[in-house]
């Protein structure tokens, strides 16, 4: 059977082949629209759920409005609880390389700051490098299940904290701009979460890891022994044979499950310009193992500074 066979053969005309065992498949041979046929769509969501994330090319008829047209088939479309989204869209923001903070070289899920953090993100490469800006997904379900025992059973009863105010990898060497707009706009309302850091999946029933770099202290652990326990836990995330990587052409649509991954915009790409736009639909509160639901515990915004009369 050539490479180019079929894997998953539930969308007519269209070839799904796997990128890595056990994350990452790419969906040649479709055009993605709004009025794709409900059994099109739904045969994408069934090969989302097993792959975590999938990959395609030659989509360069999308624009912004077409984005969220086809995202919105997945469920309700959510603006970024501070960037808000672009102008006449509902949830599309733009990941700028000219901003630092936009790099995104970190390891994260979107959004776990809040509580119902986005379920699925649908992103468009629009300028793309020509060497460098790749990016790196992990599957926080096999990561899961790759924990000895012992590990899954205290994965099963730790809760970790997540926020918005943090120092990005990339502040150090962002501009002062860049630190103005982290400060004014991105930590403008700050919220802190609580999330369990094995969910079970409302879709497939998988337990996943809840963690990335946004995870600032674990729930009743001293910070010491929690930044161990982090390490441990995230090693098994972004362990290379757990991660698939993927190299961006204009046009590209990557679209992956957000409560089932993380993922890494690798930084490597120096001056050159890089644009990515991403579209978002509504998720679903964590639950834990033992029936429990994230909770936003702290939500503060900030005073705007004062008029200079």
């Amino acid at each position: 059977m050539s490479k180019t066979a079929l894997i998953d053969n539930v969308i007519p005309c269209a070839d799904i082949v796997k990128c890595a065992a056990r994350i990452g498949a790419e969906i040649r041979n479709i055009k993605l629209l709004g009025d794709l046929p409900d059994q099109t769509i739904a045969a994408i969501n069934r090969l989302l759920l097993k792959h975590k994330v999938i990959f395609f090319r030659d989509q360069g008829h999308l624009d912004d409005a077409e984005q969220e047209r086809f995202a919105l088939r997945f469920g309700k479309l959510v603006p970024h609880p501070t960037l808000g989204a672009i102008k006449g869209t509902a949830s599309v923001i733009e990941l700028n390389s000219a901003r630092a903070a936009s790099r995104a070289d970190l390891w994260h899920s979107d959004g776990t700051f809040v509580d119902a953090y986005p379920k699925v993100a649908v992103l468009r490469g629009v300028v793309i490098p020509i060497f460098g800006g790749d990016t790196v997904w992990a599957n926080t379900a096999a990561a899961y299940l790759d924990l000895p025992r012992p590990l899954q059973r205290l994965a099963d009863e730790l809760w970790a904290v997540h926020t918005n105010a943090f120092d990005y990898a990339v502040m150090g060497r962002a501009s002062e701009a860049d630190k103005k707009h982290f400060e004014e706009v991105f930590t403008r309302t700050i919220y802190e979460t609580e999330h369990p850091v094995a969910r079970v999946h409302p879709e497939t029933g998988e337990r996943a890891l809840v963690l990335g770099d946004v995870v600032q202290r674990f729930v009743g652990i001293p910070k010491y022994d929690g930044q161990k326990l982090f390490d441990l836990f995230q090693s098994h995330i972004t362990a290379p044979e757990n991660t698939v990587r993927w190299s961006w052409k204009e046009g590209d649509v990557v679209i992956w499950d957000n409560r089932a991954t993380q993922h890494y915009a690798v930084n490597d790409y120096g001056d050159q310009h890089r644009v990515v736009r991403r579209a978002t639909i509504d998720g679903e509160v964590p639950v834990s193992i033992d029936g429990r639901c994230s909770v936003t515990r702290i939500k503060t915004t900030k005073q705007p500074p004062a008029k200079v009369a």
